[in-house]
């Protein structure tokens, strides 16, 4: 079997997650200082939204109706505002359990 380059495949949910996770963080100050912290909210927001595996981003676009395209961005804000959410929970139980 020859040598297949796979590296331009990529999830097109995940530059989308990243930008909302960003623009997002200011909202949660007790996250938004902690790179690790801002990593765990893209991996609950991310395993919340079905993989779509693509090439290149207009693959993506170019074959969406607008309502889906709606629809992709308000899953993607419901995602990242759970995934902070959670985030932001778990911290706050660990603080707890360490205090307590």
């Amino acid at each position: 079997m020859s040598s297949v380059d796979f590296t331009s495949l990529y999830n097109h949910h995940e530059r989308e997650v990243f930008a909302a996770v960003v623009a997002s963080a200011p909202r949660y100050p007790a996250l938004a200082r902690d790179d690790e912290l801002l990593c765990d909210v893209a991996c609950v927001a991310l395993n919340r939204l079905p993989p779509r595996y693509i090439r290149h981003a207009v693959d993506f676009s170019f074959y969406l109706t607008e309502a889906e395209r709606l629809e992709t961005d308000a899953a993607i804000a419901e995602a990242v505002s759970y995934a902070f959410n959670f985030v932001q929970a778990r911290l706050a139980l660990r603080a707890k359990q360490a205090a307590g």
